[in-house]
C-alpha cells in the first residue's frame, strides 16, 4: 500500500488567486487595528477572500515570517538581509520583497491633567534609562511623583525604537517600565492614571472622526517632542501627519508589508490592495502619512 501510494502520488497545486482563497498573516500588534481594517475592507470587495491575522509583537511577526509559518508580515521597520537570507535558505522558491506602506510615530502620552506638555528627546532618554523617575525633575511645581512608564509588550517595536533610536542601544530602565498586554491596555491605564507617562503608535490616539487629522484622543495629553534641550514650544511638534512626512515630529519610523509568497497569490492581491489608492485612505484615516498616495500639508497653530 506503501508502494502504492507513493507511486501514485498527486502533485499539490495551489488554488488561491490575487482576489480569492484563504491567508493566514501577521502583524505588529501596534498596528492591529489598520490591518483589521484593510481586512476587512479588501474581504468586503473580494468575497471569495478570507484573511486569518496573527497579531504578535514585532519580534514574533518576524519570526512567523522567517520560519514560513505566514508569508505576509506588517512590521515598524524593513526585513534585514540576514533575514531575507534566513528565508531563501528555508526555500528556495521563496523571493522575499517589501513594500513602504506609510510613515508612522510615536506618541509620547499623559493623563489630560497632567501639565506637562512637552518633552526633549534628551529629557526622554534619561526618563527612559532610570536617570530621570520622577515628575518634580521635569517640573519642581509638580505633585505626580514618580513617573511610572508604560509600554504594549516587552518584545515591542515600540520598546525597540525607544531603545535604539533615542536611547542609542543604552539599557533601557527595565525594572520601571510596565509592559501592558496591548496598545489598548496602554492607553486605557493612561487615561486612569494620572503619574503615568505612555509610549504608543499615533494611529491608536487618532481621531478617527477629525477628517484633517488634526486632533487626538481627548482623553488623554499627547505631549510635545523636540530634538533639542530644553524642550521649548517653538522647538517641539506633535506627531501629526504633516510633521510626520515632513520629518520635523523626532519619533517618526517607516511601515512595511513584507511578503514572501510568489506572485499571483491572495497574500499578494492584498500587498497590492494596502498600497493602492483605497488602501492607502485606511493608512491615512488612522493619522499617519500613506506612502504611495500624494498628500497635502498645510501649516497649524498648535495649542500645548
Amino acid at each position: 500500500m506503501l508502494i502504492f501510494s507513493g507511486c501514485n502520488r498527486k502533485k499539490i497545486t495551489r488554488t488561491d488567486t490575487p482576489t480569492s482563497g484563504i491567508a493566514a498573516l501577521a502583524s505588529d500588534d501596534c498596528y492591529g487595528n489598520i490591518t483589521q481594517e484593510e481586512i476587512d475592507v479588501f474581504e468586503a470587495l473580494n468575497q471569495k477572500a478570507f484573511l486569518l491575522p496573527i497579531y504578535a509583537s514585532e519580534k514574533e511577526a518576524v519570526e512567523l515570517l522567517v520560519n514560513d509559518s505566514v508569508r505576509l508580515a506588517i512590521l515598524a521597520r524593513d526585513l534585514t538581509e540576514a533575514e531575507k537570507q534566513s528565508i531563501k535558505a528555508r526555500n528556495r522558491q521563496l523571493v522575499p520583497r517589501s513594500q513602504k506602506i506609510g510613515i508612522d510615530g510615536i506618541a509620547i502620552i499623559v493623563h489630560k491633567n497632567n501639565p506637562d506638555s512637552l518633552i526633549s528627546l534628551e529629557t526622554l532618554q534619561k526618563v527612559m534609562t532610570g536617570k530621570i523617575t520622577a515628575w518634580k525633575q521635569l517640573d519642581a511645581s509638580s505633585k505626580l511623583g514618580e513617573i511610572v512608564v508604560v509600554f504594549d509588550n516587552p518584545a515591542s517595536s515600540t520598546v525597540y525604537f525607544i531603545r535604539d533610536s533615542v536611547c542609542g542601544r543604552e539599557p533601557l530602565a527595565t525594572d520601571r517600565l510596565h509592559a501592558k498586554n496591548n496598545n489598548q491596555a496602554v492607553l486605557d491605564y493612561v487615561i486612569q492614571t494620572p503619574n503615568a507617562l505612555g509610549v504608543i503608535g499615533v494611529n491608536w490616539i487618532s481621531n478617527p472622526h477629525d477628517s484633517t487629522q488634526l486632533s487626538f484622543n481627548k482623553k488623554i495629553r499627547v505631549m510635545a517632542v523636540s530634538r533639542t534641550h530644553p524642550a521649548t514650544y517653538g522647538s517641539s511638534y506633535k506627531p501629526y501627519p504633516a510633521h510626520l512626512y515632513l520629518r520635523t515630529y523626532p519619533l517618526t519610523r517607516d511601515v512595511y508589508v513584507a511578503l514572501t509568497d510568489l506572485r499571483g497569490t491572495l497574500l499578494s492581491g492584498f500587498m497590492h490592495f494596502v498600497a493602492s489608492d483605497r488602501g492607502q485612505r485606511i493608512i491615512l484615516k488612522s493619522g499617519l502619512v500613506p506612502a504611495t498616495k500624494p498628500i497635502r500639508t498645510v501649516q497649524v497653530r498648535e495649542h500645548f
